[in-house]
């Protein structure tokens, strides 16, 4: 191995010399912290749709700015790029240009850190200016939100470029309790620490229309400009933007044409007054009882929905086609046809065109492949497409969307207290804002009933992700001085976008008083996702009669209806409904034990733990539905078949080769498909005992 790294060495240095002599140029620089001029790198966050934190990682170098290709980049690439703009550390970075094309060179490709560098100085890389880049692969990051104490901000943090970052409705009426979300006012776009106005000559509904998208709203309304062009002159007016075209389908006002006033901008826009807008809330977000009697039609011709979303407005994009839902592939997908779907589902435009199944694998068929949407069509199926073929794509491939949702302020009314990590920790609910200007109050929920369709609402309202448990004591993150309980009985359908949506006790009722019985969550950005392959449990079912002597092990593992422990052991029969099947992971994380393993129990007949008592449920139905026989499904580890000698495996080892199953199944635990074609397939201890019990 010595040898032949040292013939690369000594090939490298002779192919050196070799240009050297042929070219008579000097290789691009290796990095350095002074450009050639002795002035040392400045960095800073570019692009849009972006929050100050964040953004398309630019460097001035040789007196011109310039990106950094995403070729091998890391999280330890963006960490030492973040302390350069003052911030601790990333918390993440993107690829493929998420914040928009940069412009100019690409001074940087290949960038290698280690993350511990005080400088990108320090790291590996091609060189300045050498790279085989577009500006399709500009790299960003994401820098976790604090800064470095005593940080001189020598870098540029938000530039100058003609970029609108930030947008907004300001409402001219005021009302003591106006409700959420604003839909009408005065256009505002953020500019340095304050707001600014846009001039509306040649304002068009086009321009409208991507406002209201950005805004979280698929479309746009007239409103009364008479009454806003009174209202305007009574306050200070400060111009940012003029002559702003846009075509309507654009994602982001950035994609329009535009103009910036220079210099001092009191005194222009004479001729017209700042931009107003309307917008048409969506479904999911109409308030008043008027908007809300359109929700029913709109859900029974329902073409299109979104799976394997935490958060409202995003997930794997499925169509309805001859009965049957199916994904699309993301040959071509992008933010035009993203924004097609998200406004169809009465979300705003698209921030962001997922591909590569970001948000898991379906299953079944994929209906549409290399999607062209214009952006005016109101229908997904409006749009040009291929059909699929069997070789054109696989669910590897499926496209998914995060659309633009309006401000509710949601996340204003719950907050968790005490855990670990801002994932998890007690629930506490917001009573309303405080008299006299006092500090909000808050209550804690009542634990009793509470679980994991609770929680999902709650992981949902804060932003958090799915619901890993709901959790009806917390007494180990008692660190609030929060006491009183202030709701109980909650029940929600898993569906409900707050906690209020849900049903709960008009008065407090809770038996078990006192802060360690509160309910709490645990939050996880991402989960798994179980499907049943029913299709095949129907080819499959068969009908047993077998003698109860035989059917000990099945009883012991309650593989047998309640039914059968009155029957006159060991003597007569049971009559089994025998099946196999298939359960696919959907999500994008494994399905593991939630049960630690010194808690799992060892079932001497079929020679394997148990890690969950009941992992699945089965009724069988008659066809009106009346229930006549029962069984349910524990989940369990197999043996090993490189087990020491016995054949048993010891707990600690099924943990560590994954041999454990939480479901009906002789396979591994279920891996995420989104890595793995994962699929937990199962025959033995599958039936469902279909005795039915006599008459009383």
């Amino acid at each position: 191995m010595g040898v032949t790294r040292g013939c690369q060495e000594l090939l490298s240095l002779l192919c050196g010399i070799w240009l050297w002599v042929s070219v008579a140029e000097p290789s691009p620089p290796t990095p350095t912290g002074q450009s050639r001029e002795g002035a040392p790198l400045q960095f800073r966050l570019a692009g849009y749709p972006r929050k100050h934190n964040e953004g398309r990682i630019e460097v001035f170098y040789n007196q011109e700015w310039g990106t950094i290709c995403d070729d091998d980049f890391t999280l330890a690439n963006a960490h030492v790029l973040c302390r350069h703009l003052g911030f601790v550390a990333a918390t993440g970075w993107t690829h493929s240009a998420k914040y928009g094309k940069g412009s100019g060179r690409i001074w940087l490709d290949n960038l290698n850190c280690g993350g511990s560098e005080k400088s990108v100085v320090d790291c590996r890389s091609r060189g300045w200016g050498n790279s085989d880049c577009s500006h399709e692969e500009d790299a960003g990051v994401i820098c976790k939100d604090e800064r470095i104490a005593g940080f001189v901000d020598s870098n540029v943090i938000e530039t100058e470029q003609n970029q609108v970052e930030e947008l907004r409705l300001r409402p001219v009426v005021s009302h003591a309790k106006r409700p959420l979300p604003v839909t009408e006012g005065i256009v505002e776009v953020r500019y340095k620490n304050s707001w600014a106005q846009i001039c509306d000559e040649n304002w068009s509904s086009w321009n409208s229309h991507v406002v209201c998208g950005m805004l979280g709203f698929p479309a746009e309304k007239k409103v009364n400009q008479n009454f806003y062009r009174l209202s305007a002159h009574r306050h200070p007016l400060n111009y940012r933007l003029h002559s702003v075209s846009c075509l309507g389908h654009e994602a982001h006002l950035s994609l329009c044409s535009f103009e910036f006033y220079r210099g001092n901008a009191t005194g222009v826009c004479k001729g017209g007054m700042p931009a107003v807008v309307g917008c048409v809330p969506g479904p999911l977000f109409a308030t008043g009882s008027a908007q809300k009697k359109k929700r029913r039609p709109q859900q029974v011709q329902k073409r299109l929905r979104l799976k394997g979303g935490a958060r409202p407005g995003e997930g794997r994009v499925e169509v309805l086609r001859n009965n049957e839902w199916g994904t699309v592939c993301d040959d071509r997908w992008n933010l035009v046809s993203a924004g097609v779907v998200c406004r169809e589902l009465g979300f705003g435009s698209a921030k962001e065109a997922l591909t590569g199944a970001r948000m898991g694998q379906g299953m079944g068929p994929i209906h549409m492949n290399e999607v062209q949407c214009a952006g005016s069509e109101k229908s997904l199926w409006s749009c040009p497409h291929k059909n699929i073929t069997k070789e054109g794509c696989k669910h590897s491939e499926d496209a998914g969307v995060r659309c633009n949702i309006p401000s509710m302020g949601y996340e204003n009314t719950v907050r968790l207290s005490g855990g670990r990590s801002p994932f998890e920790g007690r629930v506490e609910v917001a009573l309303g804002a405080g008299s006299n200007g006092t500090q909000q109050p808050w209550g804690l929920v009542c634990g009793q009933g509470w679980g994991i369709l609770e929680a999902a609402v709650v992981c949902r309202q804060l932003g958090l992700g799915f619901a890993s448990q709901g959790l009806q004591e917390t007494w180990y993150w008692d660190a609030s001085n929060v006491t009183e309980m202030v709701l109980s009985g909650v029940k929600c359908t898993g569906q409900e976008m707050t906690l209020s949506h849900c049903r709960h006790h008009d008065t407090v009722t809770c038996q078990k008083t006192g802060t360690r019985f509160a309910a709490g969550v645990i939050c996880s950005e991402t989960a798994s996702d179980l499907l049943l392959h029913a299709p095949l449990v129907q080819e499959t079912a068969y009908i047993e009669d077998r003698p109860l002597h035989m059917l000990y092990c099945a009883a012991e593992e309650n593989c047998l209806s309640s039914s059968a422990r009155q029957a006159n052991w060991p003597y007569g029969h049971r009559r089994l409904l025998r099946f196999s099947s298939q359960i696919h992971n959907n999500g994008r994380a494994d399905f593991r034990p939630k049960a630690g393993r010194h808690s799992w129990v060892w079932h001497e007949c079929h020679g394997h733990y148990h890690s969950m008592d009941i992992f699945t449920h089965y009724d069988l139905l008659t066809p009106n539905g009346t229930k006549v026989a029962e069984g349910h499904k524990a989940s369990f580890c197999l043996e090993d078949t490189e087990c020491q000698e016995g054949g048993r495996c010891s707990r600690e080892g099924l943990v560590e080769r994954g041999l454990c199953s939480e479901s009906p199944a002789v396979f591994p635990w279920a891996h995420s498909r989104q890595a793995h074609q994962a699929v937990l397939t199962s025959t033995p201890c599958h039936e469902r005992d279909a005795t039915v019990p006599p008459l009383p």
